[in-house]
């Protein structure tokens, strides 16, 4: 089966993280993929896209205009890069949080709402989900990684769910890190059950 995920998001945000193990979790499964992160000046606050492309033995690192099966955004305005890769009856996973461009804070453009992107998911034919911010669950006073949490709604809200176990994901991302384990797994099944 062939799938291809576009990622993108500001730098500090995981964007790399969630497409890592996104590939771990494929090849771990027999599934050949390939993980195409561009980094760029990707300080945090810079923009960073990252590309997984699954399903194929040999592969292009760049999914063309309309050919993504899915793309996940960690910053609402950022999601706006993305629509354009989504293939009709693609999916959309945006993850509210805003972070304002320099040309927003100077009051020379405005921020893009919610409402833009959903104007351009259904021009584009594609699913949008929507994940509030407020929705990411707390452990001892902190949220836990949003990043995984959105990895976690990505496999339970998406077809990306089909292609990968997530249970196995979630076996994956326990043992990665060994600080924060059980922030990690609050995060990821509070994701899985959005």
């Amino acid at each position: 089966m062939k799938y291809d995920l576009y990622l993108v998001g500001v730098g500090g945000q995981g964007v790399l993280t969630i497409g890592d193990v996104i590939t771990e979790a494929a090849l771990r499964s027999g599934i050949p993929a390939n993980f195409y992160p561009t980094k760029g000046m990707a300080q945090r606050g810079g923009f960073v896209k990252a590309q997984v492309r699954m399903g194929r033995e040999m592969v292009g690192p760049q999914i063309p205009e309309k050919g993504a099966d899915l793309a996940i955004a960690t910053e609402l305005s950022e999601s706006l890069k993305a629509v354009r890769f989504l293939k009709p009856g693609g999916e959309l996973v945006v993850f509210g949080h805003v972070w304002q461009p320099t040309a927003v804070m100077l009051d020379k453009a405005p921020y893009p709402g919610l409402e833009v992107v959903e104007e351009q998911a259904t021009a584009a034919e594609v699913t949008l989900h929507y994940l509030d911010p407020a929705g990411v669950p707390e452990i001892d006073g902190r949220p836990v990684p949003a990043n995984v949490y959105v990895l976690g709604a990505a496999l339970g809200l998406t077809r990306l769910g089909k292609v990968l176990d997530p249970a196995a994901v979630e076996g994956l991302v326990v043992s990665r890190w060994k600080r924060g384990v059980e922030a990690n797994r609050l995060a990821f099944r509070a994701g899985l059950e959005v």
